[in-house]
């Protein structure tokens, strides 16, 4: 196989990628540290280090991406995350 050959094969495999879409959790005034953080660890597989770590991001950020995926798994996590009372979207 020739290096242009091998070249665009890599290309093809690299354009085939599922376009990868993020929960973003907002902050609000609501919901304790944590709350966010036992909605995070439930909903989307954090660790309890990871969870903090992002709600603290979210309280002086304001906002923070929770996690990334393709849409078909982000949809029913962003939805607990909506029921638990959080503000959050997929992007």
């Amino acid at each position: 196989m020739s290096t242009k050959e091998k070249y665009q094969e890599d290309l093809d495999v690299l354009t085939e990628e599922e376009q990868q879409h993020e929960i973003i959790l907002y902050n609000d005034d609501v919901n304790t540290f944590d709350h966010v953080i036992n909605c995070l660890i439930n909903a989307c597989d954090h660790t309890e280090e990871q969870a903090h770590q992002c709600s603290l991001i979210v309280h002086y950020k304001g906002k923070c991406a929770v996690k990334t995926g393709e849409y078909d798994d982000l949809k029913p996590r962003c939805s607990k995350l909506l029921q638990a009372g959080l503000s959050a979207e997929i992007i």
